[in-house]
Protein backbone atom coordinates (compact mmCIF):
# COMPACT_ATOMS: atom_id res chain seq x y z
CA UNK A 1 0.00 0.00 0.00
CA UNK A 2 2.94 2.50 0.69
CA UNK A 3 4.39 1.87 -2.12
CA UNK A 4 1.75 2.38 -4.19
CA UNK A 5 1.09 5.75 -2.99
CA UNK A 6 4.74 6.53 -3.11
CA UNK A 7 4.47 5.85 -6.97
CA UNK A 8 1.41 7.87 -7.67
CA UNK A 9 3.23 10.66 -5.48
CA UNK A 10 6.88 10.14 -7.74
CA UNK A 11 4.26 10.25 -10.90
CA UNK A 12 2.52 13.33 -10.68
CA UNK A 13 5.48 15.47 -10.86
CA UNK A 14 6.96 13.64 -13.81
CA UNK A 15 3.90 13.78 -15.38
CA UNK A 16 3.63 17.79 -14.98
CA UNK A 17 7.57 17.78 -15.95
CA UNK A 18 6.85 15.64 -19.22
CA UNK A 19 3.84 18.39 -19.79
CA UNK A 20 6.47 21.78 -19.39
CA UNK A 21 8.99 19.82 -21.70
CA UNK A 22 6.75 19.41 -24.44
CA UNK A 23 5.16 23.07 -23.96
CA UNK A 24 8.82 24.18 -24.14
CA UNK A 25 9.74 22.09 -26.75
CA UNK A 26 6.68 23.08 -28.45
CA UNK A 27 7.16 26.86 -28.40
CA UNK A 28 11.13 26.30 -29.77
CA UNK A 29 9.53 24.65 -32.99
CA UNK A 30 7.03 27.47 -33.41
CA UNK A 31 9.62 29.67 -32.90
CA UNK A 32 12.31 27.72 -34.94
CA UNK A 33 10.06 27.61 -37.79
CA UNK A 34 9.15 31.13 -37.89
CA UNK A 35 12.62 31.61 -38.26
CA UNK A 36 12.72 29.58 -41.18
CA UNK A 37 9.38 31.18 -42.62
CA UNK A 38 10.83 34.81 -42.20
CA UNK A 39 14.17 33.74 -44.08
CA UNK A 40 12.25 32.94 -47.14
CA UNK A 41 9.14 35.54 -46.54
CA UNK A 42 10.75 38.75 -45.79
CA UNK A 43 13.28 38.89 -49.36
CA UNK A 44 10.08 37.65 -51.05
CA UNK A 45 7.73 40.26 -49.86
CA UNK A 46 10.21 42.74 -50.53
CA UNK A 47 11.27 41.16 -53.89
CA UNK A 48 7.32 40.91 -55.27
CA UNK A 49 6.98 44.40 -54.03
CA UNK A 50 10.15 45.75 -56.11
CA UNK A 51 8.73 43.56 -59.29
CA UNK A 52 5.22 44.26 -59.08
CA UNK A 53 6.67 47.72 -58.51
CA UNK A 54 8.13 47.60 -62.05
CA UNK A 55 4.32 47.83 -63.42
CA UNK A 56 3.24 50.33 -61.15
CA UNK A 57 5.53 53.17 -61.60
CA UNK A 58 5.48 52.26 -65.36
CA UNK A 59 1.72 52.69 -65.26
CA UNK A 60 2.43 55.82 -62.83
CA UNK A 61 4.33 57.80 -65.83
CA UNK A 62 2.41 56.35 -68.92
CA UNK A 63 -0.99 57.66 -66.98
CA UNK A 64 0.41 61.45 -67.35
CA UNK A 65 0.83 60.56 -70.87
CA UNK A 66 -2.68 60.49 -71.49
CA UNK A 67 -6.01 58.24 -70.89
CA UNK A 68 -5.64 56.14 -73.96
CA UNK A 69 -1.93 55.21 -73.23
CA UNK A 70 -3.15 54.41 -70.00
CA UNK A 71 -5.62 52.34 -71.14
CA UNK A 72 -3.68 51.02 -73.64
CA UNK A 73 -0.89 49.98 -71.62
CA UNK A 74 -3.50 48.23 -68.89
CA UNK A 75 -4.95 46.00 -71.46
CA UNK A 76 -1.60 45.00 -72.47
CA UNK A 77 -0.49 44.52 -68.64
CA UNK A 78 -3.29 43.12 -67.73
CA UNK A 79 -4.36 41.00 -70.70
CA UNK A 80 -1.75 39.73 -72.87
CA UNK A 81 1.46 40.07 -70.40
CA UNK A 82 -0.49 38.38 -67.42
CA UNK A 83 -2.07 35.21 -69.94
CA UNK A 84 1.76 34.88 -70.94
CA UNK A 85 2.64 35.23 -67.59
CA UNK A 86 0.01 32.42 -66.27
CA UNK A 87 1.46 29.87 -68.39
CA UNK A 88 4.95 30.56 -67.64
CA UNK A 89 5.00 31.43 -63.71
CA UNK A 90 2.64 28.16 -64.01
CA UNK A 91 4.95 25.79 -65.97
CA UNK A 92 7.83 27.84 -63.55
CA UNK A 93 5.85 26.29 -60.56
CA UNK A 94 6.96 22.56 -61.14
CA UNK A 95 10.80 23.05 -60.49
CA UNK A 96 9.54 24.86 -57.34
CA UNK A 97 8.15 21.85 -56.02
CA UNK A 98 10.68 19.53 -57.45
CA UNK A 99 13.46 21.74 -56.34
CA UNK A 100 12.42 22.22 -52.77
CA UNK A 101 11.20 18.56 -52.34
CA UNK A 102 15.28 17.61 -53.89
CA UNK A 103 16.48 20.02 -52.04
CA UNK A 104 14.64 18.22 -48.85
CA UNK A 105 16.26 14.98 -49.43
CA UNK A 106 19.69 16.31 -49.76
CA UNK A 107 19.41 15.27 -53.31
CA UNK A 108 21.08 18.80 -54.26
CA UNK A 109 23.11 18.26 -57.76
CA UNK A 110 19.66 17.36 -58.83
CA UNK A 111 18.04 21.06 -58.43
CA UNK A 112 20.69 22.22 -61.49
CA UNK A 113 19.21 19.67 -63.77
CA UNK A 114 15.80 20.96 -62.63
CA UNK A 115 16.66 23.85 -63.41
CA UNK A 116 18.14 23.56 -66.77
CA UNK A 117 14.73 21.67 -67.95
CA UNK A 118 13.14 24.26 -66.44
CA UNK A 119 14.66 26.59 -69.31
CA UNK A 120 13.91 24.43 -72.36
CA UNK A 121 10.17 23.85 -71.24
CA UNK A 122 9.71 27.60 -70.72
CA UNK A 123 12.12 28.84 -73.67
CA UNK A 124 10.06 26.79 -76.13
CA UNK A 125 6.28 27.59 -74.80
CA UNK A 126 7.31 31.39 -75.41
CA UNK A 127 8.23 31.14 -78.73
CA UNK A 128 4.43 29.59 -78.83
CA UNK A 129 3.35 33.00 -77.21
CA UNK A 130 4.71 35.06 -79.32
CA UNK A 131 2.16 35.43 -81.94
CA UNK A 132 -0.14 37.09 -79.22
CA UNK A 133 2.33 40.05 -78.77
CA UNK A 134 2.87 40.33 -82.41
CA UNK A 135 -0.85 40.08 -83.53
CA UNK A 136 -2.03 42.33 -80.62
CA UNK A 137 -4.17 44.64 -82.04
CA UNK A 138 -6.36 42.71 -84.58
CA UNK A 139 -7.09 40.57 -81.30
CA UNK A 140 -7.90 42.76 -79.18
CA UNK A 141 -10.16 44.36 -81.95
CA UNK A 142 -11.90 40.85 -81.84
CA UNK A 143 -12.03 40.44 -78.20
CA UNK A 144 -14.49 43.69 -78.53
CA UNK A 145 -12.02 46.47 -77.58
CA UNK A 146 -11.85 50.18 -78.90
CA UNK A 147 -10.01 50.88 -81.90
CA UNK A 148 -8.06 53.69 -80.54
CA UNK A 149 -6.97 51.74 -77.29
CA UNK A 150 -6.35 48.66 -79.36
CA UNK A 151 -3.41 50.56 -81.81
CA UNK A 152 -1.63 51.68 -79.02
CA UNK A 153 -1.85 48.80 -77.33
CA UNK A 154 -0.30 46.95 -80.13
CA UNK A 155 3.06 48.85 -80.11
CA UNK A 156 3.43 48.40 -76.38
CA UNK A 157 2.52 44.97 -76.83
CA UNK A 158 6.09 44.51 -79.25
CA UNK A 159 7.79 45.89 -76.54
CA UNK A 160 6.71 43.48 -74.19
CA UNK A 161 8.08 40.79 -76.13
CA UNK A 162 11.21 41.60 -73.77
CA UNK A 163 9.19 41.46 -70.54
CA UNK A 164 8.11 37.65 -71.66
CA UNK A 165 11.42 36.52 -72.30
CA UNK A 166 12.73 37.42 -69.08
CA UNK A 167 10.30 35.74 -67.32
CA UNK A 168 12.10 32.29 -68.30
CA UNK A 169 15.13 33.39 -65.65
CA UNK A 170 13.71 35.35 -63.76
CA UNK A 171 11.11 32.88 -62.40
CA UNK A 172 13.61 29.94 -62.57
CA UNK A 173 16.30 31.43 -60.93
CA UNK A 174 14.03 32.76 -58.34
CA UNK A 175 12.30 29.46 -57.58
CA UNK A 176 15.73 27.55 -57.74
CA UNK A 177 17.33 29.78 -55.31
CA UNK A 178 14.64 30.01 -52.91
CA UNK A 179 14.26 25.97 -52.47
CA UNK A 180 17.79 26.54 -50.69
CA UNK A 181 16.54 29.98 -49.04
CA UNK A 182 19.03 31.91 -50.75
CA UNK A 183 16.68 34.80 -51.59
CA UNK A 184 18.74 37.47 -49.83
CA UNK A 185 20.43 37.91 -53.69
CA UNK A 186 17.16 37.96 -55.05
CA UNK A 187 15.80 41.15 -52.83
CA UNK A 188 19.30 43.13 -53.33
CA UNK A 189 19.06 42.80 -56.92
CA UNK A 190 15.17 43.56 -57.08
CA UNK A 191 16.33 46.92 -55.02
CA UNK A 192 18.86 47.86 -57.67
CA UNK A 193 16.72 47.42 -60.43
CA UNK A 194 13.32 49.33 -58.95
CA UNK A 195 15.52 52.22 -58.09
CA UNK A 196 17.43 52.30 -61.40
CA UNK A 197 14.00 51.92 -62.99
CA UNK A 198 12.54 55.31 -61.16
CA UNK A 199 15.22 57.11 -62.53
CA UNK A 200 15.31 55.85 -66.16
CA UNK A 201 11.36 56.08 -66.35
CA UNK A 202 11.73 59.98 -65.13
CA UNK A 203 14.83 60.68 -67.44
CA UNK A 204 13.23 59.15 -70.45
CA UNK A 205 9.64 59.86 -70.20
CA UNK A 206 9.21 63.10 -68.06
CA UNK A 207 13.01 65.04 -68.91
CA UNK A 208 13.97 64.16 -72.57
CA UNK A 209 10.18 63.44 -73.30
CA UNK A 210 10.20 59.98 -75.11
CA UNK A 211 6.91 58.76 -74.02
CA UNK A 212 5.69 55.29 -74.22
CA UNK A 213 9.26 54.71 -75.99
CA UNK A 214 10.84 55.89 -73.02
CA UNK A 215 8.19 54.62 -70.22
CA UNK A 216 8.83 51.10 -72.10
CA UNK A 217 12.32 50.66 -72.83
CA UNK A 218 13.11 51.23 -68.68
CA UNK A 219 10.87 48.84 -67.72
CA UNK A 220 12.62 46.16 -70.04
CA UNK A 221 15.95 47.09 -68.60
CA UNK A 222 14.50 47.08 -65.27
CA UNK A 223 13.52 43.19 -65.78
CA UNK A 224 16.36 42.11 -67.24
CA UNK A 225 18.89 43.66 -64.09
CA UNK A 226 17.96 41.49 -61.64
CA UNK A 227 18.03 38.03 -64.26
CA UNK A 228 21.27 38.62 -65.30
CA UNK A 229 22.42 39.08 -61.82
CA UNK A 230 20.86 35.58 -60.69
CA UNK A 231 22.31 34.09 -63.48
CA UNK A 232 25.82 35.45 -62.72
CA UNK A 233 25.46 34.40 -59.10
CA UNK A 234 24.54 30.99 -60.01
CA UNK A 235 27.15 30.53 -62.37
CA UNK A 236 30.00 31.95 -60.57
CA UNK A 237 29.85 29.75 -57.87
CA UNK A 238 27.06 31.14 -55.45
CA UNK A 239 25.58 27.47 -55.58
CA UNK A 240 28.42 25.01 -55.58
CA UNK A 241 26.78 22.26 -54.18
CA UNK A 242 23.88 22.89 -56.83
CA UNK A 243 25.14 23.76 -59.70
CA UNK A 244 27.52 21.49 -61.26
CA UNK A 245 27.32 23.00 -65.00
CA UNK A 246 25.52 22.18 -68.09
CA UNK A 247 24.65 18.92 -68.40
CA UNK A 248 22.82 16.85 -71.42
CA UNK A 249 20.90 14.74 -68.51
CA UNK A 250 18.21 18.39 -68.59
CA UNK A 251 17.26 16.93 -72.17
CA UNK A 252 16.87 13.44 -70.34
CA UNK A 253 13.19 12.09 -69.39
CA UNK A 254 11.28 15.74 -69.71
CA UNK A 255 8.20 14.41 -70.40
CA UNK A 256 7.31 14.05 -66.77
CA UNK A 257 8.28 17.73 -65.85
CA UNK A 258 6.50 18.69 -68.93
CA UNK A 259 3.14 17.15 -67.42
CA UNK A 260 3.66 18.65 -64.25
CA UNK A 261 4.84 22.06 -65.61
CA UNK A 262 1.33 21.97 -67.60
CA UNK A 263 -0.51 21.15 -64.77
CA UNK A 264 0.61 23.88 -62.61
CA UNK A 265 0.00 26.28 -65.52
CA UNK A 266 -3.74 24.83 -65.27
CA UNK A 267 -3.66 25.65 -61.74
CA UNK A 268 -2.08 29.41 -62.12
CA UNK A 269 -3.14 30.56 -65.22
CA UNK A 270 -7.08 30.07 -64.03
CA UNK A 271 -6.31 32.15 -61.24
CA UNK A 272 -4.05 34.83 -62.78
CA UNK A 273 -6.83 35.14 -66.00
CA UNK A 274 -9.35 36.04 -63.67
CA UNK A 275 -8.39 39.84 -63.58
CA UNK A 276 -7.65 39.64 -67.07
CA UNK A 277 -11.44 38.36 -67.68
CA UNK A 278 -12.53 41.45 -65.35
CA UNK A 279 -10.94 44.46 -67.55
CA UNK A 280 -12.29 42.64 -70.92
CA UNK A 281 -15.79 42.56 -69.79
CA UNK A 282 -15.29 46.41 -68.73
CA UNK A 283 -14.06 47.15 -72.18
CA UNK A 284 -17.75 46.09 -73.29
CA UNK A 285 -19.19 49.30 -71.39
CA UNK A 286 -20.31 52.27 -72.15
CA UNK A 287 -17.48 54.87 -71.04
CA UNK A 288 -14.51 52.08 -70.99
CA UNK A 289 -11.93 54.20 -71.27
CA UNK A 290 -12.34 55.80 -68.45
CA UNK A 291 -13.76 52.61 -66.27
CA UNK A 292 -10.87 50.50 -67.77
CA UNK A 293 -8.29 53.34 -66.02
CA UNK A 294 -10.26 53.11 -62.81
CA UNK A 295 -10.20 49.51 -62.69
CA UNK A 296 -6.52 48.89 -63.37
CA UNK A 297 -5.37 51.96 -60.76
CA UNK A 298 -7.38 49.44 -58.40
CA UNK A 299 -5.90 45.91 -59.30
CA UNK A 300 -2.51 47.48 -59.15
CA UNK A 301 -2.66 48.52 -55.99
CA UNK A 302 -4.47 45.34 -54.50
CA UNK A 303 -1.59 43.53 -56.37
CA UNK A 304 0.96 45.16 -54.92
CA UNK A 305 -0.51 44.51 -51.29
CA UNK A 306 -0.78 41.07 -52.24
CA UNK A 307 3.02 40.61 -52.46
CA UNK A 308 2.82 40.63 -49.23
CA UNK A 309 0.77 37.41 -49.23
CA UNK A 310 2.72 36.19 -52.02
CA UNK A 311 5.76 36.30 -49.93
CA UNK A 312 4.57 33.53 -47.51
CA UNK A 313 3.06 32.10 -50.69
CA UNK A 314 6.29 31.19 -51.43
CA UNK A 315 7.71 30.58 -47.62
CA UNK A 316 4.92 28.12 -47.26
CA UNK A 317 5.82 26.70 -50.88
CA UNK A 318 9.59 25.79 -49.44
CA UNK A 319 8.69 25.14 -46.36
CA UNK A 320 6.48 22.72 -47.26
CA UNK A 321 8.08 20.75 -50.67
CA UNK A 322 11.36 21.12 -48.23
CA UNK A 323 9.73 19.19 -45.37
CA UNK A 324 8.22 16.60 -47.56
CA UNK A 325 11.20 16.04 -49.10
CA UNK A 326 13.03 15.52 -45.57
CA UNK A 327 10.49 13.48 -44.42
CA UNK A 328 8.92 14.95 -42.24
CA UNK A 329 -2.57 47.70 -47.79
CA UNK A 330 -5.14 49.94 -47.28
CA UNK A 331 -8.30 51.03 -49.56
CA UNK A 332 -7.42 54.00 -52.23
CA UNK A 333 -8.21 57.31 -51.90
CA UNK A 334 -8.49 59.67 -54.33
CA UNK A 335 -5.36 61.24 -53.83
CA UNK A 336 -3.86 57.41 -54.54
CA UNK A 337 -5.54 57.66 -57.38
CA UNK A 338 -3.82 60.96 -58.99
CA UNK A 339 -0.58 59.50 -58.84
CA UNK A 340 -1.71 57.51 -61.96
CA UNK A 341 -3.44 59.63 -63.35
CA UNK A 342 -4.88 63.39 -63.72
CA UNK A 343 -8.25 62.76 -65.15
CA UNK A 344 -10.90 63.64 -62.16
CA UNK A 345 -13.40 61.43 -63.58
CA UNK A 346 -11.16 58.27 -63.40
CA UNK A 347 -9.93 59.42 -59.73
CA UNK A 348 -14.21 59.61 -58.83
CA UNK A 349 -14.58 56.09 -60.03
CA UNK A 350 -11.15 54.33 -58.22
CA UNK A 351 -12.82 56.36 -54.95
CA UNK A 352 -16.31 54.51 -55.65
CA UNK A 353 -14.59 50.78 -56.71
CA UNK A 354 -12.45 51.45 -52.77
CA UNK A 355 -15.05 48.89 -50.81
CA UNK A 356 -14.25 46.59 -52.84
CA UNK A 357 -10.80 46.78 -53.25
CA UNK A 358 -10.80 46.50 -49.64
CA UNK A 359 -12.49 43.38 -49.53
CA UNK A 360 -10.42 42.17 -51.98
CA UNK A 361 -7.19 42.74 -50.14
CA UNK A 362 -8.78 40.89 -47.38
CA UNK A 363 -9.14 37.81 -49.38
CA UNK A 364 -5.49 38.35 -50.74
CA UNK A 365 -4.09 37.82 -47.38
CA UNK A 366 -5.05 34.25 -46.82
CA UNK A 367 -5.57 32.69 -50.55
CA UNK A 368 -1.95 32.92 -51.32
CA UNK A 369 -0.68 31.37 -48.40
CA UNK A 370 -3.21 28.44 -48.98
CA UNK A 371 -1.81 28.33 -52.56
CA UNK A 372 1.77 28.14 -51.89
CA UNK A 373 0.94 24.99 -49.52
CA UNK A 374 -0.38 23.22 -52.75
CA UNK A 375 2.12 23.91 -54.46
CA UNK A 376 4.55 22.62 -52.02
CA UNK A 377 2.91 19.63 -51.94
CA UNK A 378 2.40 19.01 -55.32
CA UNK A 379 -1.19 19.16 -55.62
CA UNK A 380 -1.30 21.28 -58.64
CA UNK A 381 -4.01 19.11 -60.86
CA UNK A 382 -6.75 19.41 -57.61
CA UNK A 383 -5.75 23.17 -57.38
CA UNK A 384 -6.79 23.26 -61.30
CA UNK A 385 -10.28 21.75 -60.95
CA UNK A 386 -10.91 23.54 -57.64
CA UNK A 387 -10.16 27.05 -59.79
CA UNK A 388 -12.25 26.07 -63.02
CA UNK A 389 -15.13 25.06 -60.86
CA UNK A 390 -15.02 28.11 -58.05
CA UNK A 391 -13.54 31.19 -60.91
CA UNK A 392 -15.07 30.27 -64.34
CA UNK A 393 -18.51 28.34 -63.36
CA UNK A 394 -18.96 30.77 -59.85
CA UNK A 395 -16.98 33.69 -60.60
CA UNK A 396 -17.47 34.73 -63.91
CA UNK A 397 -21.39 33.99 -64.46
CA UNK A 398 -22.24 36.25 -61.11
CA UNK A 399 -19.82 38.85 -62.84
CA UNK A 400 -21.82 38.92 -65.81
CA UNK A 401 -25.27 38.52 -64.05
CA UNK A 402 -25.08 40.83 -61.49
CA UNK A 403 -24.45 44.18 -63.22
CA UNK A 404 -27.50 43.29 -66.00
CA UNK A 405 -29.88 42.59 -62.55
CA UNK A 406 -28.28 45.37 -59.98
CA UNK A 407 -27.17 48.22 -62.84
CA UNK A 408 -23.71 48.11 -60.47
CA UNK A 409 -21.70 48.37 -63.77
CA UNK A 410 -17.92 47.28 -62.83
CA UNK A 411 -19.09 46.94 -59.28
CA UNK A 412 -21.23 44.28 -60.07
CA UNK A 413 -18.63 42.66 -62.10
CA UNK A 414 -15.87 42.83 -59.44
CA UNK A 415 -18.25 41.82 -56.63
CA UNK A 416 -19.11 37.97 -58.72
CA UNK A 417 -15.18 37.80 -59.15
CA UNK A 418 -14.79 38.17 -55.50
CA UNK A 419 -17.56 35.65 -54.59
CA UNK A 420 -15.63 32.89 -56.52
CA UNK A 421 -12.28 33.82 -54.86
CA UNK A 422 -13.77 33.41 -51.53
CA UNK A 423 -15.23 30.11 -52.59
CA UNK A 424 -11.98 29.54 -53.94
CA UNK A 425 -10.48 30.01 -50.31
CA UNK A 426 -12.83 28.52 -48.57
CA UNK A 427 -12.15 25.23 -50.65
CA UNK A 428 -8.34 25.22 -50.60
CA UNK A 429 -8.52 25.62 -46.19
CA UNK A 430 -10.84 22.16 -46.02
CA UNK A 431 -8.53 19.98 -48.66
CA UNK A 432 -5.65 21.36 -46.56
CA UNK A 433 -7.61 20.74 -43.19
CA UNK A 434 -8.25 17.04 -44.18
CA UNK A 435 -5.05 16.19 -45.89
CA UNK A 436 -3.42 12.81 -44.37
CA UNK A 437 0.45 14.90 -44.67
CA UNK A 438 1.76 10.91 -43.77
CA UNK A 439 0.82 10.12 -47.04
CA UNK A 440 1.88 13.05 -48.99
CA UNK A 441 5.41 12.07 -47.46
CA UNK A 442 5.52 9.17 -49.16
CA UNK A 443 4.45 10.70 -52.41
CA UNK A 444 7.14 13.15 -52.29
CA UNK A 445 10.00 10.67 -51.94
CA UNK A 446 7.94 8.36 -54.56
CA UNK A 447 8.23 11.69 -57.08
CA UNK A 448 11.90 12.31 -55.87
CA UNK A 449 12.75 8.53 -56.46
CA UNK A 450 11.01 8.59 -59.72
CA UNK A 451 12.79 11.62 -60.93
CA UNK A 452 15.73 10.71 -59.23
CA UNK A 453 19.06 11.98 -61.50
CA UNK A 454 21.23 11.53 -58.51
CA UNK A 455 23.29 8.57 -59.55
CA UNK A 456 23.40 9.54 -63.25
CA UNK A 457 25.42 12.19 -62.12
CA UNK A 458 27.58 10.97 -59.96
CA UNK A 459 28.46 7.82 -61.81
CA UNK A 460 31.24 9.33 -63.97
CA UNK A 461 30.37 6.44 -66.83
CA UNK A 462 27.01 7.63 -67.81
CA UNK A 463 26.93 8.20 -70.92
CA UNK A 464 26.07 12.17 -70.97
CA UNK A 465 29.32 12.17 -69.07
CA UNK A 466 30.95 10.82 -71.69
CA UNK A 467 29.37 13.07 -74.24
CA UNK A 468 31.10 15.72 -72.39
CA UNK A 469 33.86 14.34 -71.64
CA UNK A 470 34.42 13.55 -76.09
CA UNK A 471 33.04 17.35 -76.55
CA UNK A 472 36.29 18.96 -73.98
CA UNK A 473 38.46 16.74 -75.36
CA UNK A 474 37.97 17.93 -79.43
CA UNK A 475 38.18 21.44 -77.71
CA UNK A 476 41.61 20.89 -76.29
CA UNK A 477 42.57 19.32 -79.43
CA UNK A 478 41.76 22.11 -81.73
CA UNK A 479 43.11 24.48 -79.23
CA UNK A 480 46.71 22.83 -78.90
CA UNK A 481 46.66 22.22 -82.74
CA UNK A 482 48.94 18.99 -82.18
CA UNK A 483 46.19 16.37 -83.19
CA UNK A 484 42.55 16.22 -84.76
CA UNK A 485 41.74 12.99 -81.98
CA UNK A 486 42.87 12.71 -78.79
CA UNK A 487 44.56 9.57 -78.09
CA UNK A 488 42.33 8.69 -75.23
CA UNK A 489 39.58 8.64 -77.12
CA UNK A 490 40.12 7.46 -80.42
CA UNK A 491 42.57 4.18 -80.59
CA UNK A 492 42.93 3.41 -83.80
CA UNK A 493 44.91 0.00 -85.06
CA UNK A 494 46.94 0.16 -88.42
CA UNK A 495 49.91 -1.40 -87.52
CA UNK A 496 53.08 -0.37 -85.93
CA UNK A 497 55.02 2.77 -86.84
CA UNK A 498 57.80 2.31 -88.72
CA UNK A 499 60.89 3.51 -86.28
CA UNK A 500 64.51 3.20 -86.35
CA UNK A 501 66.11 0.56 -84.60
CA UNK A 502 68.51 2.86 -83.05
CA UNK A 503 65.78 5.04 -81.02
CA UNK A 504 64.29 1.97 -79.48
CA UNK A 505 66.42 -0.07 -77.11
CA UNK A 506 65.46 -3.68 -77.80
CA UNK A 507 63.60 -4.56 -74.37
CA UNK A 508 64.33 -6.71 -71.73
CA UNK A 509 61.36 -9.46 -71.69
CA UNK A 510 62.73 -9.86 -75.05
CA UNK A 511 66.14 -10.93 -74.22
CA UNK A 512 64.81 -13.09 -71.30
CA UNK A 513 62.64 -14.38 -73.44
CA UNK A 514 65.58 -15.62 -75.88
CA UNK A 515 67.98 -16.68 -73.60
CA UNK A 516 65.70 -18.47 -72.25
CA UNK A 517 64.95 -20.06 -75.87
CA UNK A 518 68.30 -20.87 -75.90
CA UNK A 519 68.58 -23.01 -72.55
CA UNK A 520 66.28 -24.92 -73.09
CA UNK A 521 67.32 -25.96 -77.08
CA UNK A 522 70.84 -26.54 -75.18
CA UNK A 523 69.36 -28.82 -72.47
CA UNK A 524 67.58 -30.50 -75.35
CA UNK A 525 71.29 -31.44 -77.12
CA UNK A 526 72.46 -32.51 -74.44
CA UNK A 527 70.09 -35.16 -72.95
CA UNK A 528 70.09 -35.99 -77.05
Amino acid sequence: MEGELKKKLLQRPTTLDDSLEEELSLKKKIWRENKKMWVVAGPAIFTRFSTFGINVISQAFIGHIGSTELAAYALVITVLVRFANGILLGMASASETLCGQAFGAKQYPVLGIYLQRSWIVLFVTSMFLLPIFIFATPILEVLGQEESIAKVAGKISIWSIGIVFAFIASFTCQMFLQAQSKNMVIAYLAAFSIAIHILLSWLLTVKFNFGITGAMTSTILAYWIPNLGQLLFVKCGGCPETWKGFSFLAFKDLWPVVKLSLYSGAMLCLELWYNTILILLTGYMKNAEVYIDALSICLNVNGWGMMISLGFYAAASVRVSNELGRGSAKAAKERLAYIFTANQEVAAAVRDLSPLLAVSMLLNSVQPVISGVAVGAGWQTIVAYVNIGCYYFIGVPDGVVLPKILHLQVKGIWMGMLFGTFVQTAALIIITYKTDWDKQVVIAQNRINKWNLHEAIMHEDSAEYEKGIIIEEYRKGFRLGKRLLRPSMVKVSAGPRPVKPEQVPPPEDQDTSESSEESTESTKTESA
